[in-house]
């Protein structure tokens, strides 16, 4: 309700104040830990040995379950849909083949060495989870800039003389902070807060907005500040000396902008401004399993019924000559997401097929532009960060985190969701990638004349996935939710859809740790 500081407030007050990392501080203290729920996998005291558990899906909820299985003594068998292990952790290079289900057939063109992620991008530094498994399994990291203060912002919404025109993020967060410490600061030093404040506890606060806000200390104005950048840049001898440090936009046009919108985009829990990517590519963490436990999966194998009983499991599959086989087992564990799982024979109770209805699953799309020369970091002098905007369809335009300086890189075009997404996905490959060109024109002159190739991915047109990541409801949280995390006879359910860390690979890698820890549970009481 308005007027009631809810602890969600307080937290997002936090943030808008001190940024992510004082928010973690205030959640820290009143005991809120920000981090993933586990860090290391459940120890499977005494072993498995002689058990025998199917695994459906090798994305990184099946192969962390095969992994942790194996390591204790269940004998494993992994069947997979694709060719390749990973699930949504894939990357797409060269040679790269994918067919949608409107029959767009793409394989990839970057040149060799490039690159993009169109599953999971990125890693915070609190999913112990992933990290775990990357230490563990040899995955080298290198940084990802989630926010970059020298990117753009470009708000074609809004009004004023910012509007349709690209500027620097940096230069939006200053003025907006500025203006704001100083309209409180005023209020405060005039007695405006005396009835929340001491006297000595106001003359802080006024100190305290004079140094976020970089203002005057006499009159308490805020006329700029360094680190929003120089119009002309300091340097060697008397010319240009010191430079001319730039000009700060008024407080309304930052405000009719809309550009101030953005400045939230690293406050939240799943966001952070600098954050993990492992070097290469995010499917290094699929292959590194793969190191591990490739041997124990079958490829290209096409579950078609799941049926259970009292003494076990049999699923049938069709493989990739098209003949239909059975395999035999005690225990399964399916990662198959629920979009999926809800077209195939299953033999279930009706409260679990009922809660497997409970869920919607996201349409989400991506595009990766092969560009000829790196006019991001040459002409605009930007080194990662995302280019926020208002394009319909759009959602973030990214620029790479690797390859500093090289000649040429691959951007992410667009990165959108929902309704806008499903618009996006009903194009042509060639059409999908002229929008993203066309969109990129208005941020970046040099946008069209190097762009060379693209490779765009559109998760529910995925055979295998039928969107990006499960969304629940919260009557589903409620209802149906639990219902799925608990097995159903002699069936355990596993992915980042059975985790309130939906989308992320850590969430895949927690829900498959706590249910094998429920299966290894059972097989030691049995």
């Amino acid at each position: 309700m308005d007027g009631v500081l809810t602890r969600r407030r307080f937290f997002e007050s936090l943030a808008a104040y001190g940024g992510v990392s004082l928010a973690m501080a205030g959640m820290d203290a009143l005991g809120y830990g920000f981090g993933s729920a586990q860090a290391a996998p459940p120890t499977l005291e005494g072993g498995g040995k002689g058990t025998k558990v199917v695994v459906l899906g090798a994305g990184l909820a099946g192969l962390t379950a095969a992994y942790e299985l194996t390591k204790h003594g269940y004998e494993v068998q992994v069947l997979e849909a694709r060719e390749f292990a990973g699930g949504r952790c894939q990357t797409a290079r060269n040679g790269f083949r994918h067919v949608d289900l409107n029959g767009n057939d793409q394989t990839c063109q970057f040149d060799e060495g490039l690159y993009i992620n169109h599953g999971p991008w990125r890693i915070p530094y609190h999913h112990r989870s992933t990290l775990h498994y990357t230490k563990l399994l040899g995955v080298p990291l290198e940084s990802f800039v989630n926010d970059n203060d020298a990117a753009y912002v470009y708000f074609e919404k809004g009004d004023g003389p910012l509007k349709g025109k690209p500027v620097r993020k940096g230069e939006i967060a200053a003025d907006a902070r500025g203006h704001a410490a100083e309209l409180i600061a005023k209020v405060a030093a005039k007695g405006g807060l005396d009835s929340a404040l001491t006297a000595e506890d106001r003359d802080l606060f006024v100190a305290y907005m004079v140094n976020e806000g970089r203002l005057s200390a006499t009159d308490l104005a805020y006329t700029g500040t360094e680190g929003r950048g120089f119009d002309v840049q300091p340097g060697a001898g008397v010319s240009p000396g010191p430079g001319k440090p730039s000009t700060p936009r008024s407080l309304a046009d930052v405000l009719h902008s809309g550009a101030w919108q953005t400045l939230t985009s690293v406050t939240g829990y799943e966001q952070q401004r600098t954050m993990l990517q492992p070097i290469g590519g995010m499917d290094q963490i699929a292959k590194a399993f793969e190191r591990k436990v490739g041997g124990l999966i079958r490829y290209s194998c096409v579950v078609e019924t799941i049926r259970q009983d009292a003494k076990g499991v049999k699923i049938g599959y069709r493989d990739a000559l098209g003949q239909k086989t059975e395999v035999a087992a005690d225990y399964c564990i399916c990662t198959i997401p629920l979009s999926v799982l809800r077209g195939i024979d299953l033999q279930a109770s009706k409260p679990f097929k009922a809660a497997m209805e409970g869920v919607a699953y996201a349409p989400v799309n991506k595009i990766g532009l092969q560009m000829k020369r790196r006019f991001w970091e040459e002409d605009h002098f930007i080194y990662g960060g995302h280019v926020y905007n208002d394009m319909p369809g759009v959602g973030t335009i990214s620029l790479p985190s690797s390859g500093w300086q090289s000649q040429k890189g691959v951007l992410l075009g667009y990165y959108s969701f929902g309704a806008e997404a499903a618009k996006i996905s009903a194009k042509s490959p060639a059409d999908r990638a002229a929008f993203a060109v066309a969109a990129g024109q208005k941020v970046f002159p040099e946008y069209a004349e190097n762009y060379e190739n693209a490779f765009s991915f559109c998760w529910h047109l995925a055979e295998h996935n039928l969107g990006g990541w499960a969304e629940w409801s919260e009557d589903g949280r409620k209802t149906a939710y639990p219902v799925l995390c608990e097995p159903d006879g002699r069936l355990y359910l596993a992915g980042e859809h059975l985790s309130y860390l939906g989308g992320w690979q850590a969430g895949a890698i927690e829900s498959a740790w706590q249910q094998i820890g429920k299966l290894h549970a059972r097989v030691r009481a049995a």
